[in-house]
C-alpha cells in the first residue's frame, strides 16, 4: 500500500507554499517523513516487556470501569425473605406478594443494610424507583461522553483525561458508600459516578493503542477487553465475600484502588505522542517519543536527527521540525475545532461513519446489556447462567484476538451481528415449540441457556471487533470523540433492554426484539470502507486525501 500524500511537511513562511506542497506529491528525489512514518520507525516493530507492563498499567482502567458498570447486580438486588414465626393467621406463603403481607408476618434472610432496596425498603416502591439508580449510571454515561470526549482530543489529552475520570468515578463511588441516606441522593451519586465513567474505557484504549506501532494496535486493544472481563468477574468474589456485610463495603473495596490506580498512571504513565504532536507540542513528542522508542539509542539518533534540527526557533521558541505544520495550515485543516464533534459532522464521509458504526453499537448494546438483565426471564438457574454469561467475555476476547489478525473486519461484524441475532430470535422459537409441560421441558430450559450464551458471546466479540474497528476507521484527531459516540450508542441501546426484558416476560418482546435489532443493525456495515492492514491517519484531511487517491487509483486501474 502506498503511503498517503505527505500532510506532515517541513515549516514554510507562506501557507501557499505549504498548501501546493500537500496538493502534489514529493518529487522523486525526495521523501518527506510523514508523522506515522517516524512513530513506526521508533516503536513499530518490537513490543517487549516494557512495552507490554505499559500496556497493563493502562489497560488497568477497564477493570474499574467494569466494576462500576455491574456493581448495582449485587448492591440493588431484591433479598430473598422468609415468613416469620408471627404468622400466626398462615396467611404469609412462599407463593405470598410480599406487599401484600403484614410487617410481622415476614422478615429478610439477611439483615436489611446488606442491599439498597432492603435498606431503604423499596420492595414496594415500584420498579421504576428501584431501577432508578441504575438507570442514573447510565445516564451520567451518556452525558458524560458527550461532555469529556472532546478534552481528550483537545485540550487535556489521553492521559490526565483517563486520570481525571478515575479520580471523579471512584470519588463518587466512595461518597456513595458515605453519605447516601436515601435512594435521591444514592441516584445523584450514581449519575456523577456515571459521568466519570464514561470515558475511562474509551482514554484507555485510545492511549494504548496509540503508544505502539499498527503490527500491535489489536492486540494491545485486546489487552483491555481481557481486564474489562476480569473487572467483571471480580465482582461476586467481592460480593460474595461481602456477604452478610453492607453493601457499602462493596463500593468502599472497589473503588479505593481505583484512586491509587490514578496516581500510578499520572506519575508512571505517558502521554499519546501522536496527540503532542498534532498539538504542536514538539519538545514534549520528542521527548515522550526518545522514552517510548524500542530502537536502539544509535538508531533513534539517526531517525529523529533525520526529523527534526536542532536549532531553535528564536521567534517562537519552539523547536525546528522537519514533520512540523505551521499555523495557517493547522487552522485550515481545522485540526482542533471548539468541538472535535463539530469537525465529525462537516466532513459527510466522516458523519456517514460516525452514524454507520453507532447504528451497530446500538443494535449490540441492546443485546450485550439485555442478555443478562433478561436471564429472570429464563426457566434456568439464575446464579449459574450469569456466572456463564460472565465468563463467555473470556472466549470473546480470545476469539477476537484470533479473528482480527485473520479476517477483514467488516465481514466479523456482520456475521457476528447476525449469529447473535439469530440464536436471540431461536430462543423464542423454542419457547414456543416446547411448552413447559412437555417431557423435554429440561432439554428446552437446556437449550435456549446454550443459546443465550451463544447470542451474548457473538454480541461480545462483535464490540470487541467493533471498537478496534472504529479505532482505525478515524484520524488521531477526532478519534477519541469517535469511539466515545459509539460506546455512548452501545450505552443508549442498553437502556432500552430493560423496559424490553419487563415488557417481554413471555413473549417476543425480549429476545426477539433482541435479536431483529442487532441482525439488522449489522447491515450498515456496508456503509463502511474495509481498514484491515490500512495506515492509521492524523487529520481528518489526511484521511480524505488519501482516500481520494486510492479512489482515484482503483477508478484508472479499472479503466486501464
Amino acid at each position: 500500500m502506498t503511503d498517503p500524500a505527505p500532510l506532515i511537511l517541513r515549516s514554510s513562511s507562506s501557507s501557499s507554499s505549504v498548501v501546493a506542497a500537500e496538493a502534489s506529491p514529493p518529487s522523486s528525489g525526495t521523501r518527506t517523513s510523514t508523522l506515522d512514518d517516524t512513530i513506526e520507525r521508533c516503536i513499530g516493530d518490537y513490543f517487549g516487556w516494557t512495552q507490554f507492563l505499559r500496556a497493563i498499567l493502562i489497560s488497568l482502567a477497564w477493570a474499574f470501569d467494569a466494576q462500576q458498570t455491574f456493581i448495582t447486580v449485587f448492591t440493588d438486588v431484591d433479598p430473598t425473605w422468609h415468613c416469620t414465626r408471627n404468622n400466626t393467621t398462615n396467611i404469609c406463603s412462599s407463593s405470598s406478594q410480599v406487599c401484600l403481607l403484614p410487617d410481622e408476618a415476614w422478615s429478610w434472610d439477611l439483615p436489611p443494610y446488606t442491599s439498597t432496596i432492603s435498606e431503604w425498603s423499596l420492595q414496594c416502591a415500584g420498579s421504576f424507583l428501584a431501577g432508578l439508580p441504575a438507570s442514573s449510571f447510565f445516564a451520567g454515561s451518556l452525558a458524560g461522553g458527550f461532555v469529556l470526549a472532546t478534552l481528550a482530543d483537545s485540550s487535556l489529552g489521553r492521559k490526565k483525561l483517563l486520570v481525571l475520570s478515575c479520580l471523579l468515578m471512584s470519588i463518587s463511588g466512595l461518597l456513595t458508600a458515605l453519605v447516601s441516606t436515601n435512594v435521591w441522593i444514592y441516584t445523584a451519586l450514581r449519575f456523577l459516578c456515571g459521568f466519570g465513567r464514561a470515558s475511562v474505557g474509551t482514554c484507555a484504549l485510545v492511549l494504548a493503542t496509540e503508544m505502539v506501532g499498527k503490527r500491535w494496535r489489536a492486540h494491545v486493544g485486546m489487552i483491555g477487553f481481557l481486564f474489562f472481563t476480569l473487572g467483571f468477574l471480580s465482582l461476586p468474589l467481592m460480593a460474595y465475600l461481602n456477604r452478610g456485610s453492607s453493601w457499602r463495603v462493596l463500593y468502599f473495596w472497589s473503588c479505593a484502588p481505583t484512586v491509587l490506580y490514578s496516581i500510578l498512571v499520572h506519575f508512571f504513565a505517558y502521554e499519546s505522542p501522536r496527540w503532542l504532536y498534532v498539538r504542536g507540542r514538539k519538545q514534549e513528542f520528542l521527548s515522550t517519543l526518545k522514552r517510548i522508542a524500542t530502537v536502539p539509542t544509535p538508531q533513534l539518533l539517526d531517525i529523529t536527527s533525520s526529523c527534526f534540527s536542532n536549532n531553535t526557533n528564536s521567534s517562537s521558541g519552539t523547536t525546528g521540525c522537519e514533520l512540523d505544520i505551521d499555523d495557517a495550515t493547522r487552522n485550515a485543516a481545522n485540526f482542533w475545532n471548539s468541538s472535535s464533534y463539530y469537525a465529525l459532522w462537516e466532513k459527510p464521509w466522516a458523519f456517514r461513519r460516525l452514524a454507520a458504526v453507532m447504528a451497530i453499537g446500538f443494535g449490540t448494546g441492546m443485546v450485550y446489556y439485555g442478555m443478562p438483565l433478561g436471564l429472570g426471564n429464563l426457566s434456568f438457574n439464575l446464579y449459574l447462567s450469569v456466572t456463564l454469561n460472565a465468563l463467555s467475555e473470556f472466549p470473546a476476547a480470545f476469539m477476537t484476538f484470533f479473528l482480527i489478525a485473520t479476517l477483514n473486519r467488516k465481514g466479523l461484524v456482520l456475521g457476528l451481528s447476525v449469529a447473535s441475532g439469530v440464536c436471540s430470535c431461536l430462543i423464542i422459537v423454542v419457547e414456543q415449540v416446547i411448552n413447559s409441560n412437555s417431557y423435554y421441558y429440561w432439554w428446552r430450559n437446556a437449550l435456549q441457556m446454550v443459546l443465550e450464551l451463544a447470542s451474548f458471546f457473538s454480541a461480545c466479540t462483535g464490540f470487541n471487533v467493533l471498537m478496534i474497528f472504529t479505532l482505525e476507521l478515524f484520524p488521531t484527531s477526532v478519534r477519541n470523540s469517535a469511539l466515545s459516540m459509539v460506546r455512548q450508542a452501545v450505552v443508549f441501546g442498553g437502556l432500552f433492554s430493560p423496559l424490553l426484558v419487563a415488557a417481554g416476560r413471555n413473549g417476543f418482546l425480549s429476545y426477539g426484539v433482541f435479536g431483529v435489532t442487532i441482525a439488522v443493525s449489522g447491515l450498515f456495515v456496508g456503509c463502511l470502507p474495509e481498514t484491515r492492514g490500512a495506515a492509521l491517519c492524523d487529520t481528518l484531511d489526511e484521511q480524505e486525501h488519501k482516500e481520494t487517491l486510492a479512489f482515484s487509483a482503483k477508478i484508472t486501474h479499472e479503466c486501464a
